[in-house]
């Protein structure tokens, strides 16, 4: 049998699973802890939103998405299914429930059948992460906010037309200096040549109309028979 008919004989977890060593110590040892998560799992089927550990919520998730998805795949009338909800629910009315209600509920549910929050930490549990664990479609208020229509309110609408207006602005100023770019890499040696000479040529003239104003001020101050700035006055020579 090759691997892809060994994948149709296990149902897939539609969470993120990765084996972790996780903090779940107990005193009574292996059988304790599997205890343990059955009670989580029972309670989570029953109240269907449920505040624990981070480190036992994430481990009891994993069960929890395995027995409804195996429900869901056999249904009622499988001895192995029924005998795998015998077992981890300690509360056997919550069977019915599980075919009943959860099966038709997540029949046609593309994505996963719990979700699970991070929780802040109460001051006495300072040492432990918190989280809430609960099934999708339960009868509780959503702990998260629902921001999806506030897209719609007019503060938003005018901000994401200025975050399109200086977008574009700043794409066609990239765009005009790529254009920049290519001209200077396609220009030939003799324009580049060219655009030195005329260079020059404009410092040259610009030196030699900054040198005209003063021979203008020269002369006209030896008309007046003052001494041009810059000339120095001839000493007297001494009688010996």
């Amino acid at each position: 049998m090759n691997q892809a008919d060994v994948t149709k004989l296990m149902s897939r977890l539609k969470i993120k699973y990765a084996p972790v060593r996780r903090r779940l110590k107990n005193i009574e040892g292996p059988e304790g802890r599997l205890k343990k998560i059955r009670k989580t799992l029972t309670a989570l089927v029953k109240h269907e939103r449920i505040e624990l550990n981070f480190n036992r919520a994430d481990e009891t998730r994993g069960y929890v998405e395995r027995l409804i998805s195996d429900a869901i795949r056999y249904g009622d009338c499988h001895r192995a299914t029924m005998e795998l909800a015998d077992y981890w629910l300690l509360e056997k009315q919550l069977i019915h429930k599980l075919f009943k209600v959860l099966v038709p509920r997540f029949e046609n549910c593309p994505v996963s059948y719990t979700r699970m929050y991070r929780a802040p930490n109460l001051p006495p549990d300072k040492g432990y992460e918190r989280a809430v664990l609960e099934l999708r479609g339960n009868p509780y208020p959503p702990l998260l906010p629902d921001t999806t229509a506030n897209r719609n309110l007019i503060h938003n609408v005018l901000l994401d037309e200025a975050h399109k207006e200086f977008r574009a602005q700043k794409y066609a100023e990239i765009a005009k200096k790529l254009e920049e770019a290519d001209e200077n890499m396609t220009k030939s040696p003799s324009d580049v040549a060219a655009e030195s000479s005329q260079e020059s040529e404009t410092e040259s003239s610009e030196e030699a109309e900054g040198q005209v104003p003063d021979e203008k001020m020269a002369q006209l101050s030896r008309e007046k028979g003052e001494q041009p700035p810059g000339e120095k006055v001839a000493e007297p020579s001494k009688e010996v």
